[in-house]
């Protein structure tokens, strides 16, 4: 394929990654978004063991002038998954299509794209643990031999053919590597799990983009927003863009320090990095509930969201960093959070 062909490949393919429903979404960031994104392992920061290893398995791959071995990457959202299958094709010099696990509901979706595949080419799913079974099954000679099986018919008439497919990369990201299935882990050659970011690579990370955006911004400016980030570079590229909304309005155009700790206050993100919706999480624990243990339905229906969206999005920051703790009985809050709010278990039963 040639290298116009590869770009309209990669072109159409981010545009088919589905995306959360967001009716304040703007059209603009959505492209920031993808152009923040790093082209090589060199831009990427962070998670150097990890990019250690996909160094040495992609120069072995070119190497031998063989496509990558399947990969399967894990770890909490928004840490670079996605980023690393675009550097994987890109390294390769090979096409990157994108799709994710629940859009894939039949196996004729699956087949339709393998067949389309060319030789080399990767392809991404994300959310690789809601893959519908059928679907999966059909994955398993796909990436062992590269063979796909198709049953032509119904009843007693139907027949089964095998086709060949291009030998092609199988790059998998899940949230969630206990739900992914034994038997699809285990043909994956690479697995890596991409852990939480550390404030200093975070704000390498905001000084990278804001030198793409073209922001001003002082180290201590980025330091404070990489500080705020709960260790997520998707949410660190998010702060920036709204402290850079705050400093075109309300001060003189360049995030200092001072200017990065008021627009992130304006915006409701703390010292810790906690939001509106972490500090009501705290307050039934602590206030309402006064250090009691709370179920997951009842803490979600006191602050207004989803079981679902609190254990996916709020609970694990809170967890690591000492904000709350998981027993038996229910939620608890845990030693962070009390003095985070400033007060004690003991007073808390006077509130």
């Amino acid at each position: 394929m040639s290298a116009s062909g590869r770009k309209e490949v990669l072109a159409t393919s981010e545009a088919e990654l589905p995306r959360p429903v967001d009716p304040v979404a703007d059209p603009m960031e959505e492209v920031e978004e993808v152009n923040l994104r790093p082209r090589s392992l060199s831009e990427f920061v962070g998670q150097e063991q990890l990019t250690e290893h996909l160094q040495i398995v992609l120069e072995a791959a070119l190497a031998r002038q063989q496509p990558v071995d399947h990969l399967l990457f894990s770890g909490p959202p928004g840490l670079g998954k996605t980023s690393l299958a675009g550097i994987v094709a890109a390294q390769m010099g090979v096409g990157l299509r994108i799709t994710s696990g629940p859009v894939l509901v039949r196996s004729g979706d699956l087949a339709a794209l393998l067949t389309d595949l060319q030789e080399g080419d990767v392809l991404f799913i994300d959310e690789i643990h809601r893959l519908h079974r059928s679907v999966e099954e059909i994955l398993y000679p796909a990436m062992e031999d590269f063979k796909l099986d198709i049953l032509i018919g119904k009843g007693p008439t139907a027949r089964s053919i095998r086709l060949d497919l291009p030998r092609f990369t199988l790059v998998g990201a899940t949230t969630r590597t206990g739900l992914v299935a034994g038997p699809l882990r285990d043909r994956f050659g690479f697995v890596g799990r991409l852990d939480l970011y550390q404030p200093d690579e975070l704000a390498a990370i905001v000084s990278r983009s804001a030198g793409i955006l073209g922001v001003p911004i002082d180290p201590s400016g980025a330091q404070r927003i990489g500080e705020r980030s709960r260790g997520t570079p998707r949410i660190a590229n998010r702060l920036l863009r709204r402290v850079r909304d705050y400093v075109e309005v309300r001060a003189e155009g360049r995030i200092t320090e001072e200017a990065a700790v008021a627009g992130l206050d304006v915006f409701g993100v703390d010292a810790r990095g906690l939001d509106k919706v972490d500090r009501a999480i705290l307050q039934v624990l602590c206030v309402q509930f006064a250090g009691r243990p709370v179920g997951l339905t009842t803490l979600a229906q006191c602050i207004g969201e989803e079981t679902d969206t609190i254990e996916d999005a709020y609970e694990p920051y809170l967890l690591q960093q000492g904000f709350l703790q998981r027993t038996n009985r229910g939620r608890i809050a845990g030693p962070q959070a009390w003095g985070h709010l400033g007060i004690s278990p003991a007073e808390a039963t006077l509130l």
